[in-house]
């Protein structure tokens, strides 16, 4: 687009966000389209009405004005405000008389409102103009001159192509400003791409030829020469390698943009063979280019660049196959990810993940069984991350493997694909194992299996009952894995484990309450917090719960209540300053009393203050009396910065409010 058109077109918007769209109330429902009409061609003629009736006028018109409205919405042309409006209604009208009214303005006016209706014109793409725009390429003023270029483009009929062409190799283009001379050459790459559209690529060819000999902008060269050599078609594909070859950078970004666009397979064949000749950053760049065609090459291609050439180009292949590649990708791919280079072995490792296909974890399972040293180390990993379920039982053989990655691996991989089916056995191998590595990956895993299930309550009876006969480390794991479960049979089996006698399984257990994600969890942390015989384990599940009437959306009466709990149940300071914290997410009177009752408490002094703060500011419209009075108690204890500050700012905006 011209930058002359788009600035007209941001003007527009600009215009027409100004008015807010509303109902003139002139015509009643029952009105005939004519009534409708003729009342606001009214408006229009009225010397009463006011510019913003006109604007929204003009803009009900272009709905529905016909050429009873053009006399009315023409007269409006020469008006510096409403010209604009007016044209959004002549652009509309799908009549001739618009077209004569924009002619006749266009012989008349000067300046801006001239590009704009030259601008008009062009959009309704009215050929009997072309005489009167082809006058306007030479006017004095370079924006009506670039203006009317661009409108004989939207044109584009032969008349119009014919004036552009002879403007372009004529001497009027030699003494044209850079403007000027631009906007020609952008409105003859217009002409000669609807020629092209129309099937006469031979007008289409001469025209782009015209424009790349012109002295023009290269930014224009550059269009024409992708105009032609998408015209030429197959006879293209020369003036294609040669930009993918040029030393100018921006002929090779042409180049790639136009290797995408160019279609047919001798492009591709041909494109493809380029690819060896090219230095190695723009091998990459084109593999890429090759890979959006819309008859892309055979992904043998990606599979051929990935195995030799170039680093940089060995991985832009390995990473398009991600997208692109199929199940004939995997046995390259397993390869590089089995290599001594990181950058490639990684590259190929993620692209594994992500791979396409319905064939793709068919094949890697199938792979594995027969799989050797690191290659069955990658298998096993990718077994995981694609969640292939179809692998288990090699995965469970691995499991017991002499080197430890590989069982480390397995266990990972078996946490992501094991059924509810094959849960026991990981539940078996985290009771019975044998060393702190094996419980380790055994209950990792099982944690992670559990939290796939997808009958939650079945899966906690399993963990449930397999933890009375567990040693010790192991039922922590058994509780991690009912934590990941979560729901009503997987608490109660956490909160019947912190009553055990076992200080480990209770710590256990407190973690787990402490962590779980629903409110309900709080009895069982109080009850701990007033009744372990460990000081840790109650200041743990005190802090679980106060995390609970902290951060979960409880009733304000409740979240009140549990403040008072902890209150009276902490024996640390530190858990009453967490408690204060609470009062701030229930805002009243009553909680901003409650804080600054505290303020006499040294320890808790800050904390209170802080909290009072807090809540003063919520109150500070409704209950200014009170803000006040406990803004002052904030002051009066001695509280230092940034309380103090905000505590005087909030006194001073509510004495004066107070009654």
């Amino acid at each position: 687009m011209c930058r002359y058109f788009a600035r007209w077109a941001a003007c527009l918007a600009a215009a027409l966000s100004a008015f807010a769209f509303q109902p003139l109330g002139l015509a009643a429902a029952d009105q005939t389209r004519a009534e409708k009409q003729k009342a606001l061609i009214a408006v229009l003629e009225s010397p009463d009405s006011t510019s913003g009736d006109k604007a929204i006028t003009c803009k009900h018109l272009a709905r529905c004005g016909d050429a009873e409205a053009v006399p009315a919405l023409a007269a409006l042309l020469t008006d510096e405000q409403l010209a604009a409006w007016a044209r959004i209604a002549l652009q509309a009208i799908p009549d001739p008389a618009a077209d004569e009214a924009l002619r006749k303005a266009a012989s008349q006016l000067q300046g801006r409102l001239l590009v704009g209706v030259v601008n008009s014109i062009g959009m309704r793409r009215d050929a009997k103009a072309v005489d009167v725009l082809s006058q306007k390429l030479t006017d004095a003023d370079a924006e009506v001159a670039a203006a009317a270029a661009v409108a004989l483009g939207r044109i584009g009929d032969g008349a119009a192509a014919g004036v552009l062409t002879q403007f372009l190799t004529g001497p009027a283009m030699a003494g044209a400003p850079l403007a000027v001379r631009s906007a020609v050459a952008e409105a003859c790459i217009l002409c000669a791409e609807q020629s092209d559209r129309a099937g006469d690529a031979a007008a289409a060819i001469r025209l782009f030829e015209a424009i790349r000999n012109a002295e023009l902008p290269q930014q224009r060269v550059l269009e024409a020469t992708r105009g032609l050599i998408l015209a030429k078609k197959a006879g293209g594909i020369p003036q294609l390698i040669e930009l993918l070859k040029s030393d100018d950078r921006a002929q090779f970004a042409l180049g790639l943009w136009v290797a995408r666009e160019l279609p047919g397979r001798e492009a591709t064949g041909a494109l493809v063979a380029e690819l060896q000749r090219l230095a190695p950053e723009r091998q990459a760049l084109l593999v890429l280019a090759l890979m959006d065609r819309q008859d892309r090459p055979p992904v043998s291609l990606l599979a051929q660049a990935a195995e030799q050439g170039p680093k940089n180009v060995r991985i832009t292949a390995i990473r398009a196959m991600r997208q692109q590649g199929d199940v004939s990708c995997v046995p390259v791919l397993l390869a590089a990810a089995a290599e001594a280079d990181a950058d490639v072995a990684a590259a190929a490792a993620e692209a594994l993940q992500e791979l396409p296909g319905d064939g793709v974890n068919a094949d890697l399972a199938a792979r594995l069984a027969t799989a050797e040293g690191k290659q069955r180390l990658t298998l096993i990993e990718l077994a995981g991350w694609r969640g292939i379920a179809a692998a288990v039982p090699q995965l469970l053989k691995a499991a017991d493997d002499a080197d430890g990655s590989v069982r480390a691996a397995a266990f990972k991989s078996l946490g992501d694909t094991i059924d509810f089916a094959g849960l026991p056995w990981l539940i078996e191998r985290t009771v019975r194992a044998k060393t702190p590595e094996e419980l380790t990956a055994a209950g990792d895993a099982l944690k992670a299996a559990s939290g796939r299930m997808p009958d939650r309550d079945a899966c906690a009876a399993k963990l449930d009952a397999a933890i009375a006969q567990a040693p010790t480390p192991a039922k922590a794991k058994l509780l991690e894995a009912l934590g990941a479960v979560g729901g009503a049979r997987a608490l109660a089996a956490i909160v019947e484990a912190a009553q055990s006698a076992d200080a480990a399984v209770q710590g256990a257990a407190a973690q787990q309450l402490g962590d779980w994600m629903t409110p309900d969890a709080a009895p069982a942390l109080l009850q701990m917090a007033r009744g372990a015989a460990d000081n840790s384990l109650k200041v743990r599940a005190l802090r679980g719960y106060l995390r609970i009437a902290r951060q979960f959306v409880v009733p304000d009466e409740t979240r009140l209540a549990m403040y008072h709990t902890a209150m009276t149940a902490a024996m640390r300071d530190d858990e009453r300053r967490l408690a204060l914290d609470v009062l701030i997410r229930i805002p009243s009177p009553q909680t901003l009393a409650e804080a600054t009752k505290r303020l006499d408490e040294p320890a808790l002094r800050d904390a209170a203050a802080n909290a009072a703060v807090a809540i003063a500011a919520k109150l500070a419209s409704g209950h200014p009396k009170a803000v006040a009075e406990a803004m002052q108690k904030v002051l009066d204890s001695g509280v230092g910065e940034p309380a103090k500050a905000r505590a005087q700012e909030l006194r001073n905006q509510t004495k004066a409010a107070a009654p």
